[in-house]
């Protein structure tokens, strides 16, 4: 047995001192300090009175270490897998952007070839498919040349060639979203609202159809507007009304300012509101160029201020940051406690695409997933399988 001593364990909204035990890669015993560090034989890791909870579960990635998914080569995935993992997270959902059929079969038969990832790099969950049915006008940084209704055809064909899509951004309010919606339901897909510009109203339909988390909450989609001089709820409004309704937000303190991450952490809570990196291509560049998508058809951004720009710079063109970064800002300008930060990167995510039984938490049986870091929330140890896989 291997047990980690002299950590703070960061867990159902507590700190507690404790030991935990791994033993053939999974969490074996979770003691008090001193009682398995003083068992003859065992071999200790000195957690240095630091804090440990599980990795970090990111449900919305798009690539980084100037790596993207849609580049659709295992090398590619592979370095992402590796980079990710060096900030804290254990467990990641691939993103695609929209694209050609042919583009978006490439990522899916990519994932296909990964499996569940890398021995030495964050393993991956399933798949999430952002777009390519999305509203034209709340397209963000995905390239309207793509942009297109739900075809019954072409989805049935992409869920077919790839079992393990576990959610898809669309934009409910197009026609065909919610008949795609009662299909995915049945095929164990998360339908998921993005890149939209549906009322309330529309929202609350979407509901009866399985659209049950909101992507990237303010980032392309609606919020209040006014049609015939009438006042019509948006997307925003509704992440707020709703309770059956999940959000995510990209805590890099670019796309949002401290203000609306504390509205949200406080209105929507812990246990509803997760965080994901959205990350691209550039993530862990600070400046220069890059590219969003797939090397040789994606869009050319611009990495500045800390995040990425369309080079127009009416736009941000996803997120540079890593999931180390998400909690400290949420921390420091959300106002988030330590342990709802963390919840809100580990439990929430994989509660809310249904996979609570499986990861975001510490038990006895879990694989042991694990990330050591400071008060300042800088990644010193990631533990993956049991086997430590980073050390600072």
């Amino acid at each position: 047995m291997i047990a980690i001593h002299n950590i703070n364990l960061v867990e159902n909204g507590m700190i507690t001192p404790c030991e935990i035990g791994i033993e053939k890669g999974r969490i074996d015993a979770i003691e008090a300090p001193g009682v398995l560090s003083g068992r003859p034989g065992t071999a200790c890791v000195d957690g240095e009175g630091q804090y440990l909870s599980h990795g970090f579960v990111d449900i919305h990635v798009h690539g980084g270490g100037g790596y993207d998914f849609m580049d659709a080569d295992l090398e590619a995935w592979h370095h992402i897998s590796t980079f990710h993992l060096r900030y804290g997270t254990t467990q990641l959902v691939p993103t695609t952007l929209a694209a050609d059929r042919e583009g978006l079969l490439a990522a899916l038969d990519a994932y296909m070839a990964c499996g569940e990832g890398f021995e030495d790099g964050a393993g991956f969950l399933g798949i999430h498919v952002e777009g390519p049915y999305l509203a034209a006008a709340q397209c963000g940084a995905q390239d309207p040349r793509y942009i297109r209704r739900p075809e019954r055809k072409e989805y049935e064909e992409m869920i077919e060639r790839c079992p393990r899509i576990l959610r898809w951004t669309i934009a409910p309010e197009i026609p065909g979203a919610l008949e795609m919606g009662d299909y995915l339901m049945t095929k164990g897909i998360v339908p998921c609202i993005g890149h939209s510009d549906a009322t309330c109203e529309e929202v609350r339909k979407a509901l009866l159809h399985g659209y049950s988390h909101i992507t990237h909450l303010y980032s392309a989609m609606s919020t209040i507007v006014r049609r015939q001089g009438f006042r019509h709820a948006g997307i925003v409004e509704s992440a707020y009304l709703f309770p059956e309704l999940s959000s995510e937000v990209i805590a890099d303190g670019c796309h949002l300012p401290g203000d609306l991450l504390n509205l949200a952490y406080r209105q929507i809570g812990p246990d509803r509101l997760c965080l994901i990196t959205d990350a691209m291509r550039a993530a862990g560049q600070m400046d220069g160029e890059s590219i969003l998508g797939g090397r040789e058809d994606g869009q050319r951004v611009i990495i500045e201020d800390g995040v990425a720009k369309l080079p127009d710079r009416k736009a941000f063109a996803g997120s540079i940051c890593t999931a180390d970064r998400l909690v400290r800002t949420m921390i420091q300008q959300g106002g988030a406690s330590l342990p709802d930060a963390i919840r809100m990167i580990t439990a929430t995510p994989a509660a809310i695409l249904g996979l609570e039984r499986e990861t975001g938490s510490v038990k006895v049986g879990r694989k042991a997933d694990l990330v050591l870091f400071d008060r300042d929330v800088h990644i010193r140890k990631v533990f993956r399988n049991g086997i430590l896989q980073y050390a600072e």
